[in-house]
């Protein structure tokens, strides 16, 4: 069933757990996703990057739509890293379900206005939209981009941002970054920090780059307000990485059916593991016996 952002995780919020936003720009990746949600009987996200978006066109969105439709668990349709109006109104018309409006690289006062802005639209028409406080880390490894430096988010600006755009969700900075870290680079969650966000802010809190943290910290978040973990290179490395292994053992052979379903096993198993961890297993059912 596709559902909104705002319908998802004030369910995740209050029950302590978060749902996984999983980066899709082929219909393998969407498979494996919805499949393995079905099976751990578990909400789930699937996001599309304007990245992607433009690699793989509009019409990808309803393959997307048709498949969540189709879902026996709650889905959403999300659009990350959306960083202008143009991005928003693509996403909405395309059938979205939830936007992102990224103005965190922008003066704070600007950051606020496009938010707003964004906020306006798309709750005119039932979409709901998140928005991003500080800056998330780039380790060189992922299309999503980032910043070389983290700007982490202030929980006492985190009040007026969430009171003043009306966000739905609030990705916060806490010490993430995209893609995998090197190996001088140790990543640690500021859980001190996400604590003080939590009491101050109370919109669902959404934590970008989910991939290669230690795991503990992962389960920590989701006990102070953490409802969403973004996460796309682990599920991506194992899917790719098993697939370059199918292709040289298998190069005489040339049709999806005998190269794709490894892959898409991989990247399930990675995808179980998330679900188990993110605390989601089994949560389908929270909705269910709701309006659901």
């Amino acid at each position: 069933m596709l559902v909104t952002m705002k319908e998802l995780l004030q369910v995740a919020y209050k029950e302590k757990f978060a749902v996984g936003s999983f980066n899709v720009s082929n219909s393998e990746l969407v498979r494996a996703i919805l499949a393995t949600a079905e099976k751990k009987k578990s909400p789930a996200i699937l996001q599309i990057h304007p990245n992607e978006i433009d690699l793989v066109g509009d019409e990808f969105v309803s393959y997307c739509k048709e498949a969540a439709y189709k879902a026996k668990v709650p889905v959403v349709i999300h659009l990350d890293h959306g960083e202008s109006m143009d991005d928003v109104i693509r996403a909405i018309r395309n059938g979205y379900t939830s936007v992102m409006m990224d103005g965190s690289h922008l003066p704070y006062e600007e950051n606020v206005r496009k938010t707003r802005e964004a906020v306006e639209y798309a709750h005119s028409v039932g979409v709901s939209v998140e928005g991003e406080l500080g800056t998330i880390g780039d380790n060189g490894n992922s299309s999503e981009g980032g910043s070389s430096q983290i700007l982490y988010t202030d929980p006492e600006q985190a009040i007026d941002f969430v009171e003043r755009t009306n966000v739905d969700t609030l990705a916060v900075a806490i010490g993430t970054s995209h893609g995998f870290y090197p190996k001088h680079l140790e990543p640690k969650i500021q859980i001190d920090r996400l604590q003080k966000i939590y009491n101050n802010v109370k919109v669902p809190l959404v934590l970008h780059g989910g991939s290669d943290n230690p795991d503990e910290d992962i389960k920590e978040s989701t006990k102070y307000g953490i409802a969403k973990i973004n996460l796309s290179s682990d599920m991506k490395r194992a899917f790719f990485n098993q697939l370059r292994d199918t292709l040289s053992q298998k190069a005489e052979d040339f049709e999806p059916d005998v190269l794709f379903p490894e892959a898409n096993e991989a990247a399930r198993r990675v995808l179980e593991n998330k679900m188990d961890l993110f605390g989601s297993t089994g949560k389908a059912e929270l909705y269910q016996l709701s309006r659901f």
